[in-house]
């Protein structure tokens, strides 16, 4: 699976991106809340990702944040919500409203959401309940330019643990902590 992108942001057709890296050109789909915080062309860019493989399609999709790959993956785990749909939601909420909407069972906020109905607004509040504020409280991690921990939460999170987890271990490394230095100090903090 690819966890992670690194490379030169070639073209912005909302809500696809392509990214160069090492003369390899991956077309990724974003979330416009990510789409809005993306560079000018040509600079260099990071996105955590998902891949989906499907009988006729190999789609990668791209998330700035944890929180939102984290929301991304609750969202399709749900019975007929596809991608499409949750990059949607992402896009038309940030995962802050979103959470706060199944917290308060607030549907209403969702069928503001352009091709999310009041059924499918309902289906997606009873399901995600207890799901994606537990799961996405806290998980925000900025990376800034020559700030590593980002690439270190995609490696924990390739090891198996959950975005939390990574994350929170991330947050105690310095900002310019050696990648792989960084993993070892991750790992050991966990394992205390």
């Amino acid at each position: 699976m690819i966890g992670r992108i690194r490379g030169t942001l070639l073209e912005k057709n909302p809500p696809e991106i392509l990214v160069d890296v090492h003369g390899v050109g991956y077309e990724i789909n974003v979330p416009m809340s990510t789409f809005y915080n993306l560079p000018d062309v040509g600079q260099e860019i990071t996105l955590l990702t998902h891949f989906i493989v499907r009988e006729d399609a190999q789609l990668l999709y791209g998330f700035g944040t944890a929180k939102e790959r984290a929301a991304f993956r609750q969202l399709i785990k749900i019975s007929g919500i596809g991608a499409r749909t949750a990059l949607a939601v992402l896009s038309g909420m940030t995962v802050d409203a979103l959470a706060q909407a199944v917290a308060k069972q607030e549907s209403s906020l969702l069928t503001r959401v352009p091709g999310i109905g009041k059924k499918t607004a309902e289906r997606l509040v009873l399901e995600l309940k207890g799901k994606i504020c537990a799961d996405l409280d806290g998980v925000t991690l900025a990376a800034a330019p020559g700030d590593n921990r980002a690439d270190v939460v995609a490696a924990l999170v390739a090891l198996g643990y959950s975005d939390r987890e990574a994350t929170a271990a991330a947050k105690r490394l310095a900002p310019d902590v050696n990648v792989s230095a960084g993993i070892r100090e991750a790992l050991k903090s966990m394992a205390h």
